[in-house]
């Protein structure tokens, strides 16, 4: 492994991280998401996966401050903190009766559940806004570092 993959897998997690969010926007906005298509659990998402496997290599860098990682960490938490309100109101139905499961009724939302949702998810955004500066930070120390210091690392 040397620096280049590193920062293809840095990218690549981030990447996932935006589409995420992306995915969390489609569902406030109306479109039918599946429930399992953006993982609630911070260590089921792609970034999360990345963070807490080969990301923890990157806690062992001499610029890369100890608490960088635990600012990225907290901020990865309380998204998924937040979305987990999104997926309440969108996805914590109420008990079906027999014809509602019959006929596959949809529940359908009222609108102050659409309000709230949308509520959580401009904060749901503002913390976006702030992992993805930690990681572009991150991701300019990782660039800074010598080759050879990737190496020792692995």
């Amino acid at each position: 492994m040397n620096k280049e993959h590193v920062l293809e897998h840095l990218r690549a997690a981030k990447s996932a991280h935006i589409k995420w969010v992306q995915k969390a926007k489609l569902l406030i906005n109306g479109l039918d998401i599946k429930e399992d298509s953006i993982p609630v659990d911070s260590t089921e998402c792609k970034f999360g996966q990345w963070f807490y496997s080969e990301g923890q290599i990157l806690n062992a860098l001499s610029n890369n401050p100890v608490e960088c990682m635990v600012k990225i960490e907290r901020l990865h938490f309380n998204l998924h903190d937040v979305y987990m309100n999104i997926f309440n109101i969108y996805f914590n139905k109420p008990k079906e009766g027999f014809f509602s499961k019959l006929f596959g009724k949809k529940h359908t939302l009222k609108d102050y559940e659409i309000e709230k949702a949308k509520q959580y998810y401009n904060n749901l955004e503002l913390i976006s806004k702030d992992l993805l500066e930690e990681i572009n930070r991150l991701e300019r120390r990782l660039i800074a570092v010598p080759e050879e210091r990737i190496q020792q690392l692995i």
